[in-house]
């Protein structure tokens, strides 16, 4: 394929080395209006960084390189992150990047990977997930939303809901019906289409923060080519099983966690209160369980650079990252006092925002998979506990 090569090897710098020249870069060209954002960007407003990275050849860490990913080793990934959070760097409209790339580099044709990695990569299709839907979250196998091959063309019917960011996505990847004589998880498949597709409809969600951040997606008759299927036809929830493996490792990113701890020692300090020694506790065991937490993400990284399979015990990086996060924002709402019934930045800093930092860790528990159900999969799947 015609991917190009991000033209250096960032692993053959030592770990010190990779961190200093990827803090410059990002000190010496990081849009400062975008620095801390309260709420997540679009994708009009996140642009310039998208293209910074884009250019740069660092928007997707985790692919291999030669196809176009920096290819980053385990430890050199979490210390990219760390230094994303340390700056306060905006995320990305990322499912093409972090969910969609790595399935498509497992399962799709070459003639599909040659049409839509670099697409990704240069920014021309932004991608969003169509998985959940009304009555169908947690027990995703459940979906209704058909596929009926018709000639040479998929049909599409359903409603997809809680899709993030749809409003700025000209492609959705779909886990559709095509089978409905069969056992729910062996009659699916995983189908691209794109938005502007006649037949699609969104309407934006407002989120409590007032933010149109996620989306209901509506197909009414929506045809495609049958080449948009990836895989096999009735084998979508082989893909299905990979991609949430993906998006729990994405979930399971220290990032938001470790931002937020930076944002409660920066409250602390300026409400005078960093040396209250119960909070001081509070804050060194958060610390303790982030680093932790980053050693958990590596170990997984790693699996995943050396081609092994993700297996069910992802669900503890999952709840680690989101309990944590709930954990350390609650901690600033605690602290914050009066001014944690402001939805807005306090002190006049992006940065200080408790109440959007609490507001934002709440649905961490519930969208990739509920804790709940995190701690079943492990129970039945990892410890083999009966139920």
């Amino acid at each position: 394929m015609n991917t190009p090569v991000t033209d250096k090897d960032m692993n053959t710098l030592d770990n010190a080395a990779f961190r200093t020249e990827i803090r410059t870069w990002i000190e010496a060209n990081y849009p400062p209006e975008l620095r801390n954002p309260p709420l997540r960007l679009h994708l009009k407003e996140n642009w310039p960084w998208y293209k910074l990275l884009s250019d740069k050849g660092w928007l997707a860490p985790g692919w291999p390189r030669e196809y176009g990913g920096m290819g980053l080793s385990p430890e050199k990934h979490v210390i990219l992150t760390e230094e994303f959070e340390r700056h306060g760097a905006a995320r990305l409209n990322d499912h093409g990047i972090s969910l969609l790339g790595p399935l498509l580099i497992k399962y799709a044709t070459e003639a599909q990977k040659a049409h839509f990695l670099p697409r990704i990569l240069a920014g021309q299709d932004i991608w969003c997930q169509g998985y959940s839907e009304p009555g169908s979250g947690s027990d995703l196998a459940s979906l209704r939303t058909s596929a009926e091959l018709d000639g040479d063309e998929w049909v599409i019917n359903g409603q997809k809901t809680w899709t993030t960011l749809a409003n700025d996505a000209n492609w959705i990847f779909l886990l559709v019906r095509t089978d409905k004589t069969v056992k729910k998880q062996r009659g699916i498949s995983f189908i691209l289409v794109p938005m502007d597709a006649p037949g699609v409809t969104v309407r934006p969600i407002l989120n409590l923060e007032m933010h149109d951040e996620f989306c209901e997606v509506f197909l009414d008759n929506v045809r495609v080519p049958a080449e948009n299927l990836v895989g096999e036809i009735n084998q979508g929830w082989t893909m299905a099983k990979a991609l949430l493996g993906f998006e729990r490792l994405f979930l399971g990113s220290p990032r938001q966690a470790g931002y937020a701890l930076s944002r409660l020692v920066m409250l602390a300090e300026k409400l005078g209160v960093a040396d209250d020694p119960v909070l001081s506790d509070q804050i060194a065991q958060y610390a303790l369980d982030l680093a932790d937490h980053k050693l958990l993400f590596a170990s997984f990284l790693r699996e995943i650079a050396q081609g092994n399979p993700v297996g069910s015990e992802i669900s503890l990086l999952k709840i680690s990252q989101s309990e944590l996060f709930q954990r350390i924002s609650s901690t600033m709402m605690d602290i914050a006092g009066e001014a944690a019934g402001l939805v807005d930045p306090i002190f006049a800093q992006g940065a200080l925002n408790p109440a959007g930092q609490f507001l934002q860790a709440r649905p961490t528990t519930i969208y990739g998979g509920t804790a709940e159900i995190q701690r079943n999969i492990i129970a039945k799947q990892v410890l083999e506990l009966p139920g």
